[in-house]
């Protein structure tokens, strides 16, 4: 079996791709900068450019609310020519900083965790399609995509006359593209396979009679300009550069894309529109119109490409360098007028990079605030896929066939998990194994199956390519199971499923996870669940409140180790060494001679005001090797995500308190902290430096209400405080109305022409429902270009210890969610045969109607191995070895619990996985058998 790739891998090799080769190839397009006299000359070496190490960590910058960002040096020379000398200087100048991922593969933009999600746009090139017009008729069109999205439509009507089409506007015969383009009749008839067709335009010589009337008659459509324009060579510059070079640029991709499907073979770095692409697109479609070739899936992943991180970053990198070369030539024609002498660091500054950079983290619809709620919200959310954004498309016209499911998706998208409500099929997820391509695409592992070896070799195609091999589907060849060689199998070929013998497979896929997402895959027996419930567990995981009192689940599919380890939830040893010292904030390592510090999270608020926190697990003199869990963090147990618990539940009714989505639950779950979370809300008020003050002495406020504060006015550390507490004393002057003046106040204004100032209280108080233990005060200084409008904010960062309630949220691992309704006492909730009272009641008509019924067998599974001590990692899709393979592996494992514990209710064959319990408050048994189990049971984040 092949290692699962890290699931931050694609964030991390799209920044690395962009520090590479992007800054090169956008400095590369820096020209040289002249002034019109040619006195002075400016340009940037890409050979010689560095980013230096940042000034600050990740941690300082999120506690500082700072950016954690890296200074960008690149070599310039300046030459300046005049009459007497030539004066050369080379420098290294700073052009602006550059923010830089994390270890979360996230960016920290003022102190705020950023990640840039990836996007799914419409590959660039050339398409076929047919649409039905008005009259019932096919129309075939071929749409050339340019790099950015915008569109030349070549249409052929029912008289074989091909038209063009700019940004959907009126149409104009293809000659005079082709003419305007530089190419005359002989060359348009000499160049094309079907020459008698364009014969029919010929009869209105007007219309293409010169180059000069192609270019202005295209010119007026494509500019929109009225009346009759006149030729000029400008005019046909501004056409060639604005259309031919800007609108019509095709790129890397589409470049690659144009040959492919056309059959051209145009070196690769002409990324502009060619006379020979129109020519060739154009004999493409008469071919289709008369049925010699294929139309194209629009929704074929193969006719897509991906967006990510480097490119979204070299595109913001390009912007800033245009706005710097403004700036050079700006300041270069002011150096010339007011005749002082100029440097390379003169000339440009580091504010449009900085800027450029801090809009688009900001303002970037891709560019989105990183969901910290638990460990898995953490990776999940960098490995989402967006049809949205620019240049993609919008929520209220995304047709249904685009949200839907496609067999291209197998292997790259997860056909699970997507987001509910408008953007449905739009926001999707990556695949476990897919990975982003050289040219945009995602790619999709197999092994491919040699005849001459026994073995299997990985290899990763691009969609479009795994539609030519037979590929097997579902069956035991995906974890190298042996077959016999008279077994027949079912694989796809073509977008179609067959059944053929074994030794015609060409492709088997390497893991039984590899189509779904990590959140799709942290659901066990998920085959036996309804696809629409199996999305919102995928939702919902994201949504679990880290516990106090972490437990892993006894039920899993083996990926929780790995989501925890890159999660960052976990503290990692990077050398190995031995602990010569650890606290609660801190470990230090002794290696190689040197010594670590390691430091550790120490209750750190996330986005969704839960507690993220670290403890650790190792002893001091304990020596431990590379890559070993120093620390468990929030949500993680044993080097293991852990986002709830496993609690006892029976499916019963009860009172009608678990009707609908309603929940019962214990009282035990309150007392012993089963569900209690820790929550860390932050409160800020801002100062504006001179005016406003900051005391303890706040007139006409209670005493009781202030006794939390320290001498300056802020609250201490460790106070307890609750609802109306002064948090941050503050005072803001207030000018009175000379109507109100004391007698006193007005003699001062009459005598001393003094003004009278009154204070305002404008404290920060504690809302209602804010008690709690203040855990730390941050006084943070946002300076502005202003020096008046500096202004300072006091952060108060409040604890709060929130046990489970009526009203709030829990859900399983199936779709299955409450709201709670009741807490009984422990002696009136049912009990079972040995006396123990169950922890929950679910309603059990919520299962069958909902097609979930994974629930039954993680639940009565999980009841066998917290009774055998066992905890159990069950890949999807069992059956493929065997009929009801899950049934037996719960039946099994029941019995041999009740053999061991010597409890013959645990497995009764009448009714295997039932069992009859009591009332707790009468002890009368109930009418029926109930199913009890031992389910994985998350509190839901219903309130941030």
């Amino acid at each position: 079996m092949s290692t699962i790739p890290g699931f931050n891998q694609i964030q991390f090799e799209g920044f690395c791709r962009f520090i590479d080769q992007g800054l090169t190839e956008e400095l590369s397009k820096f020209p040289k900068i002249e002034d019109t006299n040619q006195e002075i000359d400016f340009e940037l070496f890409l050979e010689r450019y560095q980013l230096v190490e940042p000034s600050i960590k990740e941690r300082d910058a999120v506690y500082e609310s700072l950016t954690y960002s890296s200074e960008l040096y690149v070599s310039a020379r300046l030459i300046w020519k005049n009459d007497r000398r030539r004066y050369i200087q080379e420098q290294t100048i700073l052009i602006g900083k550059i923010p830089l991922m994390t270890s979360l593969g996230a960016f920290i933009v003022n102190g705020i965790y950023r990640i840039v999600i990836n996007q799914i746009l419409q590959s660039p090139g050339i398409y076929y399609q047919s649409e039905l017009n008005d009259n019932g008729i096919s129309v075939y069109t071929g749409t050339i995509i340019s790099d950015w999205g915008g569109r030349l439509e070549l249409e052929i009507d029912r008289k074989t006359r091909i038209w063009v089409r700019v940004s959907r506007q009126q149409k104009l015969s293809i000659l005079v593209l082709l003419s305007a383009m530089g190419l005359n009749i002989r060359e348009i008839l000499e160049n094309v396979c079907y020459p008698e067709l364009f014969l029919s335009f010929l009869n209105d010589k007007k219309q293409i009679g010169s180059k000069e009337n192609a270019i202005l008659e295209f010119y007026q459509q494509f500019a929109c300009v009225e009346g009759d324009p006149v030729f000029s060579e400008s005019l046909s510059k501004d056409l060639q550069k604005k259309f031919f070079q800007q609108r019509c640029e095709l790129g890397g991709i589409g470049r690659r894309n144009m040959n492919r499907r056309l059959n051209l073979d145009i070196p690769q770095n002409n990324t502009f529109l060619l006379p020979r692409d129109i020519l060739a697109a154009a004999d493409r479609l008469i071919r289709i119109k008369f049925g010699m070739g294929t139309l194209d899936d629009m929704n074929h992943l193969q006719n897509k490409r991906i967006r990510s991180v480097a490119d979204l970053l070299q595109e913001q990198f390009g912007l800033a360098l245009v706005r710097l070369e403004n700036m050079a030539r700006g300041n270069i024609y002011a150096a010339l007028k007011h005749n002082w002498t100029p440097t390379p660091q003169n000339l440009v500054n580091s504010t449009p990079l900085t800027d450029t950079y801090k809009v688009f983290f900001r303002l970037h619809p891709l560019s989105q605030v990183l969901d910290r709620t638990n460990p898995l919200t953490q990776i999940v959310h960098g490995r989402k896929l967006s049809y949205l954004g620019p240049g993609g498309l919008t929520a209220r016209t995304a047709t249904f066939p685009i949200r839907d499911i496609h067999p291209s998706h197998y292997g790259r998208i997860c056909p699970i998990d997507t987001s509910e409500g408008i953007n449905v099929g739009l926001i999707g997820s990556l695949a476990i194994h897919a990975r982003i391509g050289r040219w945009g695409s995602l790619e999709s592992p197999f092994y491919k199956i040699s005849e001459r070896s026994k073995g299997a070799r990985m290899l990763y195609l691009s969609p479009g390519r795994d539609e030519y091999y037979m590929v097997a589907a579902g069956n035991s060849l995906a974890l190298n199971q042996g077959i016999q060689e008279e077994q027949v199998v079912p694989a796809r070929y073509r977008q179609e499923f067959l059944t053929i013998a074994w030794e015609q497979v060409h492709l088997r896929s390497i893991f039984s996870f590899q189509y779904f997402s990590i959140g799709a895959s942290l659901i066990p027996f998920i085959e036996h669940n309804d696809a629409n419930r199996a999305l919102m567990s995928s939702n919902m995981q994201r949504q679990a409140v880290p516990l106090s009192q972490s437990e892993k689940c006894i039920v899993g599919t083996g990926l929780e180790g790995q989501a925890a380890l890159d999660s960052g939830a976990l503290a990692i040893a990077e050398h190995e060494g031995e602990i010569i010292y650890t606290d609660t904030d801190k470990i230090l390592l002794s290696g190689n001679g040197d010594t670590l510090r390691i430091p550790l999270v120490m209750y750190q608020r996330s986005n969704k005001n839960t507690c993220m926190h670290q403890k650790p697990q190792v002893q001091r003199g304990k020596c431990i090797k590379k890559g070993q869990i120093l620390a468990y963090g929030a949500a993680t147990v044993g080097g293991e995500l852990a986002l709830g618990k496993n609690v006892l539940v029976a499916y019963m009714p009860w009172e009608g308190y678990n009707f609908e989505d309603a929940v019962l639950i214990s009282e035990r779950l309150v007392y012993e902290d089963i569900y209690t979370s820790f929550h860390i809300r932050k409160y800020e008020i801002q100062i504006n430096q001179g005016s406003e003050r900051v005391t303890n002495e706040i007139p006409h406020l209670e005493v009781h209400l202030l006794r939390n504060l320290d001498k300056n006015g802020i609250v201490m550390l460790g106070s307890w405080v609750e609802t109306g507490d002064i948090l941050v004393g503050k005072l803001t002057p207030q000018m009175v109305k000379e109507s109100s003046y004391a007698p006193e106040d007005r003699l001062l204004r009459t005598i001393l022409g003094m003004r009278v100032y009154t204070s305002k209280e404008t404290c920060l108080k504690l809302p209602i429902g804010g008690r709690g233990r203040v855990i730390d005060v941050r006084w943070v200084q946002s300076s502005k270009t202003d020096e008046t409008e500096k202004t300072e904010s006091i952060r108060v960062y409040i604890l709060q210890k929130r046990e489970i309630k009526v009203g709030d949220k829990v859900a399983g691992r199936h779709g299955n969610k409450g709201i709670i309704s009741k807490i009984l006492p422990r002696q009136d909730m049912p009990y079972l045969q040995d006396g123990r009272p169950v922890d929950m009641v679910f309603n059990p008509l919520g299962v069958p109607s909902r097609m979930n019924v994974g629930q039954i067998f993680e639940s009565s599974l999980g009841l066998a191995g917290g009774l055998l001590d066992r905890h159990y990692r069950i890949a999807p899709f069992d059956e493929r070895y065997e009929q009801e393979a899950s049934r037996k592996l719960v039946f099994s494992e029941l019995y041999e619990a009740s053999k061991q514990t010597v409890n013959p209710w645990i497995f009764e064959p009448e009714s295997p996985g039932k069992s009859r319990i009591f009332d707790g408050r009468t002890g009368d048994p109930f009418e029926q058998p109930v199913i009890i189990g031992k389910p994985y049971i998350l509190k839901i984040n219903s309130s941030s």
